[in-house]
């Protein structure tokens, strides 16, 4: 179904709502409301992981609040009802095990790799479940990624130079772990091609971001032949990834692969401008949000200009952007429902563009954690942190689902 960019309004809250109760819809209202007051998140941030840690009886509360409102479920049965529940009204799901990563061992590190498996293994028998998402740091060592990276940021040349040359740096002991998070990103991938279930890799911190991007690459040659399988994520609020892109796409033109491309505008900010300064180099960080805008849809203009090389991922809260993929698609001739084209955003988040455009006919999906409370209070943190802190975000929300309970009532 092929609908004119005009048509497609973000303000329709009837369609952005319709799959929630009021009842949801008003405890949605009081968290957003919430989230509004800065104080509140910095004090709620600090406290919650200390308050789960110490095992005192919080989880309820977090469970009828935060997780209800962006975490599909505990398990992956849970997350299945929500899945279900989207794909009454088009929308698909991106499955993401939403445990961070961190430094738990060779064997916590093979248990990671066999959790992913296994929700790969799920994936593949749900109607709506075409993607999954994998952190790199959930299956290596954290410093020995950072090593790569330090190394390969000395060397000059193409990323996969600068990384032949790093490897003769490493111990032999190194060599060898490093050769066992290649063989558990490798197990994922095949697993992943035989279940025709797409891996998503996450974007990390720009000090160990270019061991992943070997690591992405690597697997892209290996198993996006045909179809494809494997998708880097490309954070454009770096100033050097529109750059990246383009140097992707064409080694996978020399490589005769298809290019995986998943486009975000970045989820590090503060981060990697505070260590830029303590460290004293130059933040990685786009000068201002014009700037990452303006990256961000030349990237879409890039992309959807070359579907038959790129498979597209348009994973943004972005009205604009997700707008402009629209026009350029029928700029190019192209049906909304292009085989290499998806949109994505967050379970909890945005619901006025997801489901307009699911109704427009563009493949769309949630992008949906689950996993423990424990475990996903990282993750919450952050979903309250930026509600918080990004310019509008939350009142954008409020004022959707405050339009919406008064269209209800008449």
């Amino acid at each position: 179904m092929d609908t004119a960019p005009e048509l497609i309004s973000f303000e329709n809250t009837a369609n952005a709502f319709e799959y929630k109760s009021d009842k949801e819809l008003r405890r949605a209202a009081t968290l957003f409301t919430s989230m509004g007051y800065s104080p509140l998140v910095w004090l709620g941030t600090r406290l919650t992981p200390w308050l789960v840690r110490s095992g005192l009886p919080v989880k309820g509360v977090i469970r009828k609040s935060l997780f209800a409102q962006f975490v599909g479920g505990e398990t992956l049965e849970e997350t299945a009802m929500v899945a279900a529940k989207l794909g009454e009204y088009h929308v698909q799901v991106i499955l993401d095990y939403g445990v961070e990563g961190g430094d738990d061992g060779e064997e916590g590190f093979d248990h990671a790799a066999e959790e992913f498996n296994r929700v790969i293994d799920y994936a593949a028998t749900q109607p709506n479940i075409p993607f999954m998402s994998v952190k790199v740091t959930g299956i290596a060592r954290f410093s020995l990624l950072e090593k790569l990276d330090s190394g390969m940021k000395s060397y000059t040349g193409s990323l996969m130079r600068r990384y032949e040359r790093v490897l003769e740096d490493l111990t032999a002991m190194e060599r060898e772990e490093w050769d066992r998070v290649g063989r558990r990103m490798q197990r994922i991938a095949r697993e992943a091609a035989e279940q025709k279930v797409g891996v998503l890799i996450d974007a990390e911190e720009t000090w160990i971001q270019d061991p992943v991007d070997v690591l992405t690459i690597r697997m892209m040659d290996e198993f996006n032949r045909g179809r494809t399988v494997v998708y880097n994520t490309i954070q454009l609020y770096r100033a050097d990834r529109l750059e990246f892109l383009k140097d992707s796409y064409e080694a996978a033109e020399q490589r005769d692969f298809m290019l995986g491309a998943k486009l975000v505008r970045g989820a590090y900010m503060e981060k990697e401008r505070r260590r830029a300064i303590s460290k004293g180099y130059p933040s990685p960080i786009q000068q201002d949000k014009e700037a990452t805008d303006r990256d961000y849809n030349a990237a879409l203009e890039f992309c959807i200009g070359r579907l038959d090389r790129i498979a597209l991922i348009v994973a943004s809260h972005n009205e604009y952007s997700n707008l402009y993929a629209v026009q350029l698609l029928n700029k190019n001739g192209l049906p909304l429902g292009h085989p290499h084209i998806h949109f994505s955003q967050l379970y909890g988040m945005s619901d006025n563009i997801t489901f307009n455009l699911a109704k427009a006919g563009c493949a769309v999906s949630k992008y949906l954690p689950f996993g423990p409370i424990r475990d996903v209070v990282p993750y919450l943190m952050r979903r309250a942190q930026e509600n918080s802190s990004v310019s509008g975000q939350t009142g954008r929300e409020l004022g959707l689902i405050r339009k919406e309970l008064k269209r209800r009532k008449g």
